[in-house]
């Protein structure tokens, strides 16, 4: 692995783990296992890494996605799968990481934006346009909207004054808001189809 992908998967899951502001770079580097002065001959500053690891960590994201699109052809299979995967981030994600960015790291907080809207967005657009021709959402929705509503909604559960109060409420709000959504949005064959995939890849173990 070369020195630059080391960097940053350590400081993706450094910033992922403990939000932005606490790590510092002789936390990257140590968690890389390089030395300060090899970190800064990639990186001038704190702020670089920061853009870069957004920008790398979304494009995993973005190619893990669209596997599930390459994968699964039936259009709530594909969203079940995409729900699971978001779920699975979420689970390991601190609360504070997109509040810390917005506040402390402006610029990369508009890349990750941006990306959201070039990619995610227009994954979920096209999710719901196959769904509506193949009879599984309904046909009077609007498919521009709704993308962008899933979206949006997704990223509000990291806002702590909204619905977030601890990690444990995380684990579980994600697959609540995304099966809200889809009933909002499915005919009666497509919720006969979630109910379904549901039982098949979103059934968690009961560990009360």
């Amino acid at each position: 692995m070369d020195t630059l992908t080391k960097i940053l998967i350590a400081s993706a899951e450094l910033f992922r783990q403990y939000g932005f502001k606490a790590i510092t770079m002789d936390d990257i580097a140590r968690r890389a296992g390089i030395s300060k002065k090899t970190l800064y001959q990639q990186f001038a500053n704190k702020n670089e890494v920061v853009r870069e690891a957004v920008s790398w960590h979304m494009e995993n994201n973005f190619e893990s996605c669209n596997r599930v699109f390459a994968e699964y052809h039936n259009p709530i299979e594909e969203m079940v799968r995409i729900v699971q995967l978001m779920d699975e981030m979420h689970r390991n994600t601190n609360p504070l990481v997109f509040m810390e960015l917005q506040r402390y790291y402006p610029e990369s907080y508009q890349l990750f934006r941006d990306n959201l809207v070039r990619h995610d967005v227009e994954s979920v657009r096209r999710n719901i346009l196959k769904g509506i021709a193949e009879g599984l959402y309904r046909p009077e929705v609007n498919a521009d909207l709704l993308a962008r509503f899933y979206i949006e909604t997704s990223l509000m559960i990291f806002q702590p004054s909204l619905l977030v109060n601890d990690r444990f409420d995380l684990k579980s709000l994600h697959p609540e808001l995304a099966e809200h959504f889809l009933y909002g949005i499915m005919t009666p064959r497509g919720e006969k189809l979630y109910r379904k995939y549901k039982e098949k890849y979103l059934k968690q173990p009961n560990t009360l």
